[in-house]
């Protein structure tokens, strides 16, 4: 296993010099893509560099500082080693060798002769908006399968990627005194946790993550971030965080010869055996009321309901040490569909002898074990502080709803409501005056001719985008949440709407307004019930 000497070092100075060299070839993304064009910009996502190259081939060919930088550091393609040194005045091609960036091997030359440079890592700008505000860093990893032509190397340090932005998207992201990124990376998630934590632990099992993680850190001018090695929650033991992270390396890999341990997404355990030892640690080192975030892969075994193995990671509810738990379930794939993405994930290709031989060691594994299925998704958790569980929602949602625009802030919204549910009896919910959410409207479809809706429906613009099927009486009743009148008073007058019993009514209709509250479509008032949603 190569070890982390050929990784990106830590020297102040030279780190210093590059981040000029980036600020002054206004290095961002928006910039990269007026340099390559949307369609090129699209190409490369799909993981075609053809179009970007020949869209950026003019600014190097006439030294502009951006399109250098992007052809090396984005394509992972060579350049003439004095179109580098013009792109970085102040770093120079020492100092980029010296940070690792760059290969010291000054043999290279294309057909006229001129000396080449080829990149020894993944250098990119990544930009991002949440509810804090918008922002932009540069990300160092080391070079991907496009760049390498080949396979990836066991201890390949991953970019930031679609899982990366999902855990971004649904971070919580209140002042915190203290916050743990565990299985850092290449630290993105780190990044992220210093923006609201005062103070931030980064580990990882890998030194070569570590280095990286570092190396970002300090090229993005972010303190706060102390990183220490080791394995799961090893490195932080005793100790107690209001936040915990985690984009763990949780894909599920058969445990035979010949099957690569990718460091970056295999945890070295037998099936969702890490999921199950992150999700128990987070028991151990939250502080009361602390929030643990997660993203995962859980197996259905035979016949098994949904989620029965991600309830028994919880504990039980009025077990010690039991997590309040919203568990969100965005993928479930079959076995043979789970092991061909991870195959692919590899650098292997479909229709090689190499992916039939790896697919029949994963299926023999999960046929071992009887694995039917595997979900992804995440988990968010909390310790309740008074040790009374409020919350247990484990839920398969299809929907984005505002996903892109950051979860982080409705999943908080969504702890904080499910305490307030919990403490108030149906009594009292009758007392509660409620008010329809602003990002909610209602949907009514007509047979042609009809003047009876045949569907009514009320659709989330925010949130998850939930769409919830209605009948005429909850239609009625949301129709009336104002903030005005209490719950109790607007089901009496709908009974008598409706010619209905009031008693029978108001049992129809408030476990159904209590789940309309929790997903946010209704909103308690605050200042009249004393809950602050914010």
């Amino acid at each position: 296993m190569p070890d982390d000497t050929d990784a990106v070092r830590l020297e102040p100075e030279l780190i210093a010099g590059l981040r000029d060299d980036l600020e002054s070839a206004c290095f961002g993304v928006s910039e990269l893509d007026a340099l390559w064009g949307e369609q090129a910009a699209a190409a490369l996502f799909r993981g075609q560099r053809s179009a970007a190259r020949r869209a950026a081939a003019a600014g190097v060919a006439g030294a502009n500082p951006l399109a250098i930088l992007a052809t090396v550091f984005v394509l992972g393609l060579p350049v003439e080693e004095a179109a580098l040194a013009n792109a970085l005045p102040a770093l120079g091609i020492a100092g980029a060798r010296r940070l690792g960036l760059v290969s010291e091997d000054q043999g290279d030359e294309d057909a006229r002769g001129a000396r080449l440079v080829r990149p020894l890592v993944d250098l990119r700008p990544y930009s991002f908006a949440d509810d804090i505000g918008a922002g932009t860093w540069w990300i160092a990893s080391d070079l991907g399968e496009l760049a390498l032509g080949r396979a990836l190397r066991e201890d390949h340090v991953l970019g930031v990627g679609g899982a990366s932005n999902t855990l971004s998207a649904i971070m919580i992201r209140e002042p915190v005194g203290a916050a743990l990124d565990l299985g850092t990376g290449c630290g993105v998630q780190a990044l992220h946790a210093a923006r609201h934590a005062a103070r931030v632990v980064a580990t990882d099992v890998s030194k070569r993550a570590l280095r990286f993680a570092e190396f970002n850190a300090r090229l993005n001018g972010a303190s706060g971030i102390e990183f220490r090695r080791g394995s799961l929650f090893e490195p932080v033991a005793e100790e107690l965080f209001d936040q915990i992270v985690s984009n763990p390396p949780f894909v599920i890999t058969p445990r035979v010869p010949g099957v690569p341990e990718y460091e970056y997404r295999d945890g070295g355990m037998t099936g969702d055996a890490i999921m199950s030892a992150i999700v128990r640690g987070a028991r151990d080192h939250l502080t009361p009321g602390g929030v643990a975030q997660f993203l995962g892969n859980w197996e259905y075994h035979g016949d098994d309901e949904a989620f029965e193995r991600v309830q028994a990671w919880l504990g039980q509810e009025r077990e010690p040490g039991a997590l309040d738990a919203w568990v969100v379930e965005r993928e479930l794939q079959d076995a043979p569909q789970y092991a061909e993405t991870w195959i692919r994930d590899g650098g292997t290709r479909p229709g090689t002898p190499e992916f039939e031989r790896l697919t029949d060691a994963w299926l023999d594994d999960f046929d071992e074990r009887d694995v039917r299925y595997v979900g992804f998704g995440y988990v968010t958790v909390r310790r309740p502080e008074d040790g009374r569980v409020t919350l247990r929602r484990l839920e398969s949602v299809e929907s984005s709803g505002s996903e892109q625009g950051g979860l982080g802030p409705h999943l908080a919204r969504g702890l904080r409501i499910a305490r307030w549910l919990a403490s108030v009896d149906d009594g009292q919910l009758r007392l509660a005056t409620l008010r329809t959410a602003p990002d909610v409207t209602e949907e009514r479809h007509f047979w042609p001719g009809n003047d009876d809706p045949t569907l009514l429906a009320l659709s989330q613009g925010g949130g998850f985008g939930r769409r919830i099927a209605m009948d005429t009486g909850l239609t009625a009743f949301v129709g009336a949440c104002d903030g005005d009148l209490p719950v109790g008073v607007i089901i009496g007058a709908l009974a008598d709407l409706l010619d209905v019993d009031a008693a029978r009514l108001s049992a129809d209709l408030l476990p159904r307004i209590r789940e309309l509250v929790f997903v946010g479509m209704l909103e308690p008032d605050g200042a009249a019930d004393g809950l602050d949603l914010r």
